[in-house]
């Protein structure tokens, strides 16, 4: 039977869908702003300060760094660069004497390496790409270079803003909008006295679709409990079922890097890690672990000790890809009872408040020159901490999986939770004091956590 007229039905809904593919209900207003300021004219353009400022409050970009992209809409060329590169110089031959820093039509824009030359470099430039979460570290969240344009307008109604921008960052999934002119920037003179504003600004705001970024999940949560010695591990094939490539053993990936001219990264032979990303871009194909899951990072809750007014529950991160290590990690844990949060052991910790009062959200992250970098898989590829709450008599109960996350993010993105109905059965209640049988059963439960880590 056909269904008159649905062809206006069936674009509607892909409108629907595709707006709503790159909204994140934790972070609605997450995304990353790139602000073109026009600070002077030059005799055939301008130049320009942009900043790219990372508003998302857990989505941070790692090594190799970001790349903006963008297409010119007449014939512009880039004079010179401070700050940053393109990757590509283009076909400048019909200029005889200076040569343009890039003559093409689509130009792609890289972040430049620490240690370049002071006169390369301009304020939040030259990290190498990597631009921290917003709600970790708002100083670090900003990048920003000058471009020197020229065969373009030189006053306000000449100018055309470029069009078609993207970002990678480094990877895909960001979807970015076209240019906007809006009011031009002011900014504060050093002692505060005098106002100066760009000559013209426009913006370009970029969000992020986990969908768009990758086909599967990139990591998978399992749990386990006192009193109970099941392990809900992750679903078989939470992150695709690809096999072939995997390394069954810490030998065999040595093995598997060394065939391909691919080495490791260890914490023996450390390397800067925007360098490290740099060299490796074309190279970041994962070498994981053999494992069930295929997941590059897994999750584990484990709901570890029930008191009279508190409970605590340990939370391990275990990275399962050879080449990768994670600098600068995030992960945001969604459950009621993070509103009380008494302390949290060996990580760092803010809520994350996006709809008025409601404080369900947590954002952990590594201490600093502790462990903020999560290693390559191995004896040392894994993070761990230990949350304590207080109970709030109200809402509180081990029924029904109430003990265990709505949501596990990494990085930010999303991981793969296990089906409700295989949650560990708990009890409702503990006793006020704990007694022998319970100690045995929390010790099986360890002993097979600990298994569960080696596996």
């Amino acid at each position: 039977m056909e269904l008159p007229n649905a062809a206006p039905l069936v674009l509607v809904l892909a409108a629907t869908l595709s707006f709503a593919v790159a909204y994140d209900p934790l972070d609605p207003n997450g995304n990353i702003t790139m602000k073109w300021d026009v600070m002077s004219w030059t005799p055939d353009g301008y130049v320009a300060t942009v900043t790219i400022n990372n508003f998302q409050m857990y989505r941070q970009i790692m090594a190799p760094g970001w790349t903006v992209g963008w297409t010119w809409a007449k014939r512009e060329v880039i004079w010179s660069m401070v700050g940053a590169q393109a990757t590509e110089q283009g076909d400048c031959s019909k200029f005889k004497a200076n040569l343009p820093h890039s003559c093409r039509r689509t130009p792609a824009v890289v972040d430049l390496l620490p240690g370049v030359p002071y006169n390369q470099q301009i304020a939040n430039c030259c990290r190498g790409g990597v631009v921290s979460a917003y709600g970790q570290d708002p100083s670090a969240s900003v990048a920003a270079f000058q471009i020197s344009v020229g065969q373009a307008g030189t006053t306000n109604r000449t100018v055309k803003v470029p069009k078609n921008f993207t970002l990678l960052g480094p990877g895909p999934g960001y979807t970015c909008g076209p240019a906007k002119v809006v009011p031009s920037t002011v900014f504060l003179t050093a002692d505060h006295r005098r106002k100066t504003q760009a000559l013209m600004t426009w913006n370009v705001t970029c969000t992020y679709s986990q969908h768009l970024a990758s086909k599967y999940p990139t990591c998978c949560v399992s749990f386990s409990s006192f009193y109970n010695d099941t392990i809900v591990p992750c679903a078989k094939c939470a992150c695709g079922c690809d096999h072939k490539t995997c390394a069954r053993t810490e030998r065999d990936s040595k093995r598997l890097m060394s065939a391909s001219g691919k080495s490791a990264v260890t914490a023996a032979h450390p390397v800067p890690v925007a360098v490290r990303g740099h060299v490796n871009r074309q190279s970041a194909a994962p070498l994981l672990q053999c494992t069930t899951h295929m997941c590059p990072v897994r999750v584990h809750w484990h709901v570890k000790l029930n008191y009279h007014d508190y409970w605590r529950a340990k939370v391990t991160v275990t990275n399962f890809n050879y080449r990768m290590n994670y600098t600068g990690w995030t992960l945001v844990a969604q459950h009621p009872n993070l509103d009380n949060i008494t302390e949290v052991f060996s990580f760092d910790y803010k809520p994350v408040v996006s709809y008025g009062s409601i404080n369900d959200t947590a954002l952990f992250y590594g201490m600093k020159f502790f462990n903020d970098q999560l290693m390559e898989a191995g004896p040392y590829g894994n993070v761990q901490s230990e949350v304590l709450m207080r109970k709030d008599d109200t809402t509180f109960t081990f029924r029904q999986g109430w003990a265990f996350p709505r949501k596990i993010y990494f990085n930010g993105d999303e991981c793969l939770m296990p089906p409700p109905d295989s949650y560990p059965y708990m009890p409702n209640a503990a006793p006020a004091a704990v007694s022998a049988l319970s100690l045995l059963s929390s010790s099986v439960a360890g002993v097979a956590f600990l298994a569960l880590l080696m596996a």
